[in-house]
């Protein structure tokens, strides 16, 4: 057949090409969520020097997959790039929230509304994670602070009823956030209960104590 073989050709170098993208956006990936991993791990140390060097890792590595990924926009919105991009989000907003700094918006992180609102919400567990520690601390005034932020996530991500085609799957993600939000509350309520009784109860001993 006439231009069949030329034709051929073309194909299988333009499929190498972009098969040599996808591997090299792969191991981006993998990268990228490494350094997010860190940068969250940092901040429950509170380390924010070494969360904040990471998150810039993390965002530089972004850029450079958006770069190889140019020409190929399917595999942009592949899951294993979008999921990249999503824990990228996840740390920068966890970064932000847990320091009391200003939250980034999605063109700030140069990410797509799906992977900013999932990772907003997967964001929502390492704060409960973070009340956790501050409960087990005693600072609940603190651990208040951090369940009100959980409430203003769960608040917004609700009003969110988009079909998952363009959330990807936000939904599942603001059923987890609403599944932790009350879970943590629950801590917190049973921690000032236990305060309040030991207020209590040492206000009952000082009493006694001042009548012998």
């Amino acid at each position: 057949m006439q231009g069949l073989d030329a034709i051929g050709e073309q194909m299988h170098a333009f499929l190498r090409e972009k098969n040599a993208a996808r591997d090299k956006a792969l191991e981006q990936s993998r990268t990228l969520i490494r350094y997010a991993s860190l940068a969250i791990r940092a901040v429950h140390r509170e380390e924010r020097d070494a969360a904040a060097e990471n998150i810039r890792l993390a965002r530089a590595q972004a850029a450079e997959l958006e770069k190889g990924l140019a020409k190929y926009p399917d595999l942009n919105f592949a899951g294993y790039t979008q999921d990249a991009l999503k824990e990228l989000a996840e740390a920068s907003i966890v970064f932000a929230l847990i320091g009391d700094l200003p939250l980034p918006d999605a063109g700030e992180l140069g990410v797509e509304a799906a992977a900013y609102l999932n990772g907003l919400g997967e964001a929502a567990g390492e704060l409960r994670r973070w009340s956790l520690d501050l409960l087990r601390r005693g600072k609940t005034a603190e651990a208040e602070r951090v369940l009100a932020m959980m409430d203003d996530i769960y608040s917004l991500l609700v009003t969110l009823d988009f079909p998952d085609a363009l959330t990807g799957g936000l939904r599942r993600t603001t059923d987890m956030v609403r599944g932790v939000t009350e879970r943590t509350r629950g801590d917190l309520t049973l921690s000032l209960r236990m305060e309040a009784a030991e207020r209590a109860a040492a206000a009952l001993e000082q009493s006694l104590g001042t009548r012998k």
